[in-house]
């Protein structure tokens, strides 16, 4: 991969390769003694792998010479640099769309829809004849504006939802690619494990013998050279195990990035087959309840006031009948006035009696008296003529 970088290429199947030198296969033709290998790791790696590709495997760490320093040095940066490359168109896709304005379209549109407000204040039954036909004529001017502005955010929704499905469909590319290099590396970890654990069992174990042998200081030297090499062929395979890491790590990053443009395009379909059809709808129900209510309150104004005169009528009515009946059936006199008349009259017959009795008897008592005084008074007389 170079500056020719396409996700839309299809990944090929994981290869290997030494990428600038190919070591002659004359000396890497014998096969050498497998040691009783140990795990670190391997069988897990060795899972993730085909029948194929494990073959593979084993067939490029027989190809691989550690002595040989510039192939080492390579080795498995071919697919290094593909991933870093990958990286980086990876990293400017990402880059080239703002999806945030989608967010805030998306916002924009459910703010048009809550201030668009149906209710108006009325008063009265007059303001109600007098505005309702405005009203609604008003409404569906507002109606208008509106659906314009919703219609433009709607296209141009559509328009996101349409790249974040293209980018969906160029994230499982860019997942597989990276797949792919995964397993790349993962097989050139386990060919070079393969290799190093059996150099180092047999080329270093003889070298180190020779040496101790022979007690040459260019035997040791050859022997110390070589475990320097396996050295550094280790750091080489940690590298690219840091590597894999990487790609291990960018898989699941893809995969939740592909969700979240997903979600994003599910919600603006929605929004679009749902919300806006669902306004409009509302809007149309609005209109109508509108016409309906204006209906209503006049009916329920002029019943009122029907309701509210007969009541009236009925209430003067009741008054009038009452108190002509309570006329018709009252006589010329009242009874109390007689009553008390009578009454009166009896007390002052009573009165006059008692007064008459009272005079009947003074007379009496004063007749008597008047007798006395006249037998006294003669009494007196004819003592003083005996004198």
């Amino acid at each position: 991969m170079g500056d020719d970088f396409n996700f839309d290429a299809a990944p090929a199947a994981p290869t290997l390769s030494f990428g600038v030198e190919e070591p002659a296969a004359a000396e890497q033709a014998q096969e050498a003694p497998k040691p009783e290998a140990k795990d670190n790791g391997n069988v897990a790696m060795e899972a993730q792998l085909s029948p194929e590709e494990l073959k593979q495997v084993e067939e490029f760490s027989k190809q691989i010479d550690i002595s040989n320093s510039t192939g080492i040095m390579n080795y498995g940066v071919g697919t290094q640099k593909k991933l870093a490359d990958f990286s980086e168109k990876a990293i400017d896709n990402v880059r080239t769309k703002d999806m945030g304005q989608v967010g805030d379209m998306i916002t924009d549109l459910v703010t048009q829809l809550k201030n668009f407000d149906v209710a108006e204040d009325e008063k009265g039954i007059k303001a109600l004849f007098k505005k309702g036909a405005n009203k609604v004529e008003g409404l569906k001017v507002r109606y208008s504006k509106v659906e314009t502005n919703v219609q433009t955010i709607s296209n141009e929704l559509e328009k996101h939802q349409v790249t974040l499905m293209k980018d969906v469909e160029l994230l499982d590319r860019m997942y597989d690619l990276n797949l792919n290099y995964y397993k790349e590396l993962t097989m050139y970890i386990l060919a070079g494990k393969k290799k190093l654990e059996e150099e180092r069992n047999t080329t270093l174990v003889e070298l180190q013998k020779k040496a101790e042998a022979s007690g040459l200081p260019e035997d040791a030297e050859k022997a110390k050279d070589f475990a320097n090499k396996c050295d550094r062929f280790e750091k080489k395979i940690y590298d690219l195990e840091l590597t894999r890491t990487i790609a291990m790590q960018t898989g699941p990053q893809i995969r939740m990035v592909q969700s979240s443009d997903t979600v994003m395009a599910e919600k603006i379909q929605s929004t679009i087959v749902n919300t806006i059809p669902l306004w409009k709808n509302q809007m149309v129900i609005a209109i109508g309840i509108e016409h309906a209510t204006q209906a209503a309150q006049a009916e329920r104004e002029v019943n009122d006031m029907t309701n509210k005169l007969l009541r009236k009528n009925a209430d003067a009515l009741k008054v009038a009948t009452i108190e002509s009946a309570k006329e018709a059936e009252r006589g010329i006199v009242d009874i109390e006035t007689l009553k008390h008349t009578n009454e009166s009259l009896i007390t002052t017959l009573d009165e006059v009696l008692k007064i008459q009795t009272e005079g009947k008897t003074k007379r009496r008592e004063a007749e008597a008296e008047l007798v006395q005084i006249e037998s006294q008074l003669k009494d007196k007389l004819l003592e003083a003529a005996k004198q």
